[in-house]
């Protein structure tokens, strides 16, 4: 199976940056200890915003990062920072060989 590359992006409602971050590195923390099949999960933040952030992940296939979704700490955040956040878009991509 191939690899998935996940770019997901949130931008959270000023008023609850620093709450959210805090989740957003609890997220960072667990996924890296718990989850299998977790190659690389990063978490990053947009210059000259303090209220955009970026995870970059790659899993080793769709099934590790289905089961990501489902794990405790996933779905915490997820029910954590409904509506406390613009935006959230997630792309799932995988790499072109040539």
């Amino acid at each position: 199976m191939k690899n998935v590359i996940v770019v997901a992006n949130i931008t959270i409602k000023e008023e609850f940056t620093n709450e959210v971050y805090k989740a957003l590195v609890e997220l960072h923390e667990k996924t890296n200890k718990y989850d299998e099949g977790c190659i690389s999960y990063e978490l990053h933040k947009e210059l000259g915003k303090d209220n955009s952030f970026t995870f970059i992940e790659i899993w080793e296939n769709k099934e590790f990062l289905k089961n990501h979704t489902q794990k405790e700490h996933f779905l915490k955040f997820s029910n954590f920072i409904d509506g406390k956040v613009f935006s959230m878009n997630v792309q799932k991509l995988e790499k072109i060989k040539f």
